[in-house]
């Protein structure tokens, strides 16, 4: 069985509170693209991230989360100078922070900074048809532009609320060769 593998790039996650300052009280995140996962989206809307080495400029992703965090691959954290942990999105103790630059003013987060866990959302009748758990670590096979490869450790997240699909960065992705949204095989056990 096929599951849909397709590239996160850095991203940023905000706060209600943090939109608010970065771009003025009572903001609300304008929609550009619909993302894999359902109610979510990329935004129109850029900010800058600013490490002790550099900074870059990256998009926004809605809809407002309950903490700011910041979703980077480690080849970004090297040009931030941010030695970003692996992570799985939301666990942010005991990550490092950032400076975030918006339009109208500027956040210093204390945490929030990560590299992404790879890791491959299931509806849960698509988890009983690949058989696969909630937190269960699998492989997805890939096998593109004569660079093929097996991924492990990822991490099976099985909710009402997702859509059928892998989340790898942009270092996984160039690994691969892949050049979008591809297929990938399910190697469970």
């Amino acid at each position: 069985m096929k599951i849909m593998v397709e590239t996160s790039a850095r991203h940023v996650h905000l706060t209600q509170e943090d939109l608010d300052t970065l771009f003025g009280k009572g903001y609300e995140l304008t929609p550009k693209k619909a993302l894999s996962q359902p109610g979510q989206f990329a935004c129109e809307e850029k900010v800058e991230v600013v490490g002790p080495r550099g900074s870059l400029k990256m998009s926004i992703l809605g809809p407002i989360r309950p903490e700011t965090q910041v979703e980077v691959a480690k080849t970004d954290a090297r040009a931030l100078g941010i030695d970003a942990p692996l992570r799985m999105s939301a666990d942010l103790e005991g990550t490092p922070g950032c400076k975030i630059i918006g339009p109208k003013a500027e956040i210093t987060i204390d945490k929030g900074v990560i590299v992404a866990k790879r890791h491959a959302h299931f509806p849960p009748d698509d988890a009983v048809a690949f058989g696969v758990t909630d937190g269960e670590a699998i492989q997805i096979k890939l096998g593109y532009n004569g660079r093929s490869l097996i991924l492990g450790d990822v991490i099976a997240r099985v909710s009402k609320t997702a859509g059928l699909a892998v989340h790898i960065d942009t270092d996984e992705a160039n690994a691969a060769g892949l050049t979008g949204t591809v297929d990938g095989d399910v190697i469970v056990g």
